[in-house]
């Protein structure tokens, strides 16, 4: 029974909107090598300034790299359209498993950044 309704909720979350738009901005973003390249970056010095940062280096060189990075695509319509997209999408399934946890009450608190 609860694998049939995770099974009904991913397809819920397959025809969401936001899935939806992901996955046409990110068809677009990811046409111009460029781009995809930056973004790829951008992705692995998130995960570099994250761990950086819960170890207590605020002034990482990777967060340096990701603030340029990210200010390099700000200025790609449709690189940014796709990590605008990503961030909804993310927190809606971030929701989606906080509702989850509250139900059998465990705490997610470790993997939030």
């Amino acid at each position: 029974m609860v694998y049939d309704t995770a099974n009904l909720l991913a397809n819920e979350l397959k025809n969401s909107v936001e899935y939806r738009e992901y996955t046409a901005v990110k068809a677009r973003a990811m046409e111009n090598k460029t781009t995809r390249a930056l973004i790829d970056e951008y992705n692995k010095l998130q995960i570099q300034a994250q761990a950086a940062m819960i170890s207590g280096d605020k002034d990482s060189e990777a967060l340096k790299k990701l603030q340029k990075i990210g200010e390099v695509l700000q200025f790609d319509a449709d690189a940014s359209a796709y990590l605008m997209a990503e961030f909804r999408l993310k927190r809606m399934v971030g929701d989606v498993y906080k509702i989850l946890a509250d139900a059998v009450d465990i705490d997610l608190s470790p993997l939030e950044a």
